[in-house]
């Protein structure tokens, strides 16, 4: 299955496009990270892990999940 990450430095925004339904749940509730009409769509970089993940635990579809990053 096709996924798409993007980071802000501590947290992975995972995006899997086939699960997507286009709810629009993240653009509304984080819009200066989501922007379906630039590339890339997803600026992770404009908003907190804990907003991230707040906003990633509100996808219906499931479409949108995280991984935190661990210091190696």
């Amino acid at each position: 299955m096709e996924t798409h990450k993007y980071s802000n430095g501590n947290i992975n925004v995972i995006w899997q496009p086939q699960k997507c339904i286009h709810a629009g749940i993240c653009v509304k509730m984080l819009p200066n990270v989501y922007d379906p009409k630039a590339r890339p769509w997803i600026k992770a970089e404009n908003a907190t892990s804990d907003e991230l993940k707040n906003q990633i635990n509100q996808c219906p579809s499931g479409a949108l999940t995280y991984e935190l990053k661990t210091e190696k």
